[in-house]
């Protein structure tokens, strides 16, 4: 079976952009023009809205991209599947993580794995591992590593692999806005003191909700993608911040932060891999998940 014109879609479907999906397909521009236009002929109907500056997909688009996720999904596994038979798993893992989990957790993962499936390819991409859990839901990725949100979603498959407990940090060498008694809070220390939060995630969760106890509303100097970068902004002398111990553990600024003991302690929450529970159906992924 060809199923080009699927995964050709689906690139362009998650990308919103000819030129990005044509070089990540490793075709031109137009071949890929055609080979949508061949399926909206096929299907009688409009998959994409485009004119010169946009892309997006229509009704009928987002549609199709759901079918395309499940039949793409379903050819791997019976493929997969027979590989498996013969003891030769080959084909693409795409895991989704922060930059501290690759260094973190990747090469333990991933060593013994290779040596036993050396022709499966791992795509890694990194980024905020607030995004991690939609990403595998939207099947964008296969796995993640990320912290196990508060209600972990029905759909989703979660394995621990470590606990990290989350701590107020600052600069080493003080600040004049920094409470004096932190582990004795009161509201007017917390009022004035600026705060580098995560945008969203479970950091944030946490941040608001002792915030909230404490009858206090945030002096927000800054939010931020990524709690690398929380850790090089309060290494700069901007704010207090709130970010997993393992990042700060494996953080290059560590002898420019410390960490703030405050009282009551925020919640420890667990990291490990997640996955949709649909995707464990394949020889691949269920290699891999067995790792853990």
């Amino acid at each position: 079976m060809d199923i080009r014109s699927l995964q050709q879609f689906l690139t362009l479907a998650e990308s919103l952009h000819f030129g990005r999906a044509s070089d990540a397909c490793h075709i031109s521009p137009s071949t890929l023009s055609r080979t949508i236009r061949q399926l909206e002929e096929t299907l009688s109907a409009p998959l994409f809205e485009r004119d010169n500056r946009h892309v997006s997909l229509t009704p009928q688009g987002k549609r199709f991209q759901a079918y395309a996720r499940d039949a793409i999904e379903q050819w791997e596994t019976v493929c997969h599947a027979l590989m498996e038979e013969t003891h030769s798993l080959s084909g693409a893992i795409s895991i989704y993580c922060s930059v501290t989990a690759s260094y973190s957790f990747l090469y333990e993962l991933l060593s013994d794995f290779r040596v036993r499936h050396p022709r499966i390819e791992i795509k890694l991409h990194t980024g905020d591992p607030a995004e991690s859990t939609a990403r595998v839901l939207s099947g964008e990725e296969d796995m993640a590593i990320t912290p196990r949100p508060r209600t972990l979603p029905d759909a989703l498959a979660f394995k621990p692999m470590t606990t990290s407990p989350l701590v107020f940090i600052t600069p080493r060498d003080g600040a004049a806005w920094l409470p004096e008694t932190p582990d004795i809070p009161t509201p007017s220390q917390w009022r004035g003191v600026p705060m580098i939060l995560s945008e969203s995630g479970l950091a944030r969760e946490h941040s608001d909700t002792w915030f909230k106890a404490l009858g206090v509303t945030p002096q927000i100097y800054a939010q931020v993608a990524g709690n690398e970068a929380i850790v090089s902004m309060v290494g700069l002398g901007f704010g207090v911040g709130v970010v997993p111990k393992i990042v700060l553990d494996n953080s290059p600024l560590i002898d420019r932060i410390r960490i703030l003991p405050v009282k009551p302690e925020l919640p420890h929450y667990d990291v490990g891999l997640c996955v949709a529970q649909r995707r464990l159906k394949s020889p691949l992924i269920s290699a891999l998940w067995a790792e853990v």
